[in-house]
């Protein structure tokens, strides 16, 4: 399936399901937030590969080729002309093409990635899961699971979600983020983080 999405590009994006927080001040970005908020559409969030995040006049950024959308879930405004929002990650993508849009809001032709199939973590790598589990298990106990970045519901047993909030967390570029990203088979997308991990 094919779509032309607004973009936002970030030095870091977002993974399926993944929680990303963002504090919008720029024009552009007021009136994009404020329209997928009201209309309830995402935005896609590709990696930035060269340029700034802020609008430069007659710079295009370079944008990687796999992103993220992104499905508001809070909007706050805090002031006129500046916004908190939190977002969920959706459908991955890979960007065809790239061409400016209505008020320097870069648009993109996306074709998107399916949905990981359900592919049950094996037993092998629970121990994974079991330590992602016991940090959920302790920011419950002490009343501070708003305060995780990861949303509900935690799908410990399914290798493509675990996979995408290790991979989230670990320490990488851009490049090895969207190795990840774009990896189509869950259980080789987990079996490549904890390769990432031991090294």
């Amino acid at each position: 399936m094919t779509d032309t999405i607004p973009l936002f590009p970030l030095s870091h994006g977002v993974f399926p399901d993944g929680m990303l927080q963002l504090q919008i001040f720029e024009v552009r970005y007021l009136d994009l937030m404020k329209r997928c908020h009201q209309q309830q559409i995402p935005f896609g969030v590709p990696w930035l590969k060269a340029g700034s995040e802020v609008q430069v006049p007659g710079q295009q950024p370079l944008l990687y080729s796999h992103g993220c959308l992104a499905h508001i879930r809070e909007f706050e405004q805090v002031q006129p002309n500046f916004f908190r929002v939190v977002c969920q990650g959706g459908l991955r993508f890979e960007i065809a093409n790239v061409q400016p849009g209505p008020f320097g809001v870069w648009q993109g032709n996306v074709q998107y990635t399916p949905q990981d199939p359900e592919v049950e973590l094996p037993p092998h790598l629970q121990t994974h899961a079991d330590r992602l589990g016991k940090v959920i298990a302790s920011a419950q106990k002490q009343g501070l699971l708003d305060k995780l970045p990861i949303f509900a519901p935690y799908h410990l047993d399914q290798c493509g979600w675990l996979a995408n909030r290790y991979a989230e967390a670990i320490a990488g570029g851009p490049e090895l983020k969207l190795q990840l990203l774009s990896e189509p088979d869950p259980l080789k997308r987990m079996e490549d983080v904890i390769q990432f991990m031991n090294e």
